[in-house]
């Protein structure tokens, strides 16, 4: 006999997905940012800090992106005037990215807007015990610790 739906993981696993996904939209709207939007903004302007200019590819890899989906989200930030695209010297093909001054801006404080949301839906859950689980669940390592050669992570699986 099949379960219940309120005893289904993946089911409980989606409906809080949706309504954290929720959450997030509306706390972005005001900043006129779509959830993909900001993940892109986000990741973009966070790997710029460290001293990168990735690649379109290599953002939709840090991101979870699809590379033609993560193309057209550039594509309407760069028309925001949030990142700028440039043709890669060493490979015409590729464009690498940069956040502008105004992205820069706008990036942490999107940033500001969904760690809110996520203290709020993840309140009743012990952060180490809640990031250790979500980790486990897409494979990442922990923040601090790089990969071990040949290790999968959620990147390496894109």
């Amino acid at each position: 006999m099949p379960l219940h739906p309120n005893d289904s993981p993946g089911f409980l696993l989606w409906h809080a997905t949706l309504r954290w996904q929720r959450g997030v939209a509306r706390a972005l709207e005001p900043l006129d940012l779509t959830h993909v939007q900001f993940v892109l903004l986000a990741c973009t302007w966070w790997l710029n800090e460290q001293g990168e200019r990735p690649s379109q590819i290599a953002l939709a890899a840090q991101a979870g992106t699809d590379i033609k989906m993560t193309s057209q989200v550039l594509r309407s930030l760069e028309r925001k005037g949030l990142i700028e695209r440039r043709v890669d010297t060493a490979d015409t093909r590729a464009r690498r990215l940069r956040v502008t001054t105004r992205g820069a801006r706008l990036a942490p404080r999107a940033i500001a807007v969904v760690e809110q949301v996520d203290a709020q839906f993840f309140a009743d859950v012990p952060e180490p015990g809640a990031l250790r689980f979500l980790r486990r669940l897409v494979q990442l390592p922990p923040a601090d610790r790089k990969p071990r050669r040949g290790e999968q992570t959620h990147n390496s699986r894109a």
